[in-house]
């Protein structure tokens, strides 16, 4: 190759590099946002009354020493299904374990530990710091989509094809991510789904942005938040408000 060309494609890479760290902010709140929790009660809710309640304005979830969850669980919203959607909400949890968004999911009822079962595409929660376990990369919550685990991470931007996962750019680096996550505070949260695009927003900037295989992607089913079985944890939920994307 030509010394002249070389240095061209060396300037293209560090352009194309710059470019992809520069920080992509979430789109305005557009008009018709539906609020489907009232800060007041869990009315068009349901999950396990131990372990979830109304705390301060907030759906409030929370497991202890003597009050466990028998398995992961999930508090369920009953009032419509995410297909192509924008959900807006924020979130606040402690570092003893992981919670989670679940959005295009499936209750599952047969053969499961407790009634609130849910699988699918899971927006991960965690309180911390060091990439790649931070709150906002996509988990397959129970393998629904081919037992893929951590799908998509925080920072990437991919595409799964039929050899898997390609990542093509890099949004968000491990000094990005101290400055902007806030620890043992509320976060923003925005996700956006269409077909088989999907993009993850935290505090006003695009962390995850993920085509999947449409031959694995799901395409709809239900909201849902997540309490993990095991150690004790909290979780809150707040400002939860859904559109339908037509």
């Amino acid at each position: 190759m030509p010394r002249c060309l070389t240095l061209l494609a060396v300037v293209a890479l560090a352009f194309n590099t710059a470019m992809a760290a520069a920080p992509i902010e979430a789109p305005p709140e557009p008009k018709g946002m539906k609020t489907i929790f009232n800060g007041k009660d869990l009315a068009g809710w349901d999950g396990d009354p131990r372990l979830w309640s109304v705390k301060n304005g907030t759906i409030h979830g929370e497991t202890t020493a003597k009050t466990k969850a028998n398995g992961n669980t999930f508090i369920i919203w009953k009032g419509g299904r995410t297909k192509d959607f924008e959900l807006r909400l924020s979130f606040r949890c402690n570092a003893t374990n992981n919670s989670g968004i679940q959005y295009r999911s499936k209750h599952i009822k047969n053969k499961v530990r407790n009634k609130w079962v849910v699988r699918g595409y899971q927006h991960e929660i965690r309180n911390e710091l060091k990439l790649p376990s931070v709150s906002g990369f996509i988990y397959d919550e129970g393998g629904l989509t081919g037992g893929r685990g951590r799908t998509c991470l925080v920072g990437e931007k991919a595409i799964w094809g039929a050899k898997g996962k390609k990542v093509t750019a890099t949004l968000i680096d491990q000094a990005g991510w101290k400055k902007l996550f806030k620890l043992d505070k509320f976060n923003d949260v925005v996700i956006i789904a269409k077909g088989t695009h999907i993009q993850h927003y935290m505090n006003n900037r695009l962390i995850l942005d993920f085509q999947d295989d449409p031959k694995r992607a799901l395409l709809d089913g239900i909201l849902a938040f997540q309490l993990h079985a095991g150690r004790p944890m909290f979780v809150e939920f707040k400002n939860v408000r859904i559109r339908d994307i037509k």
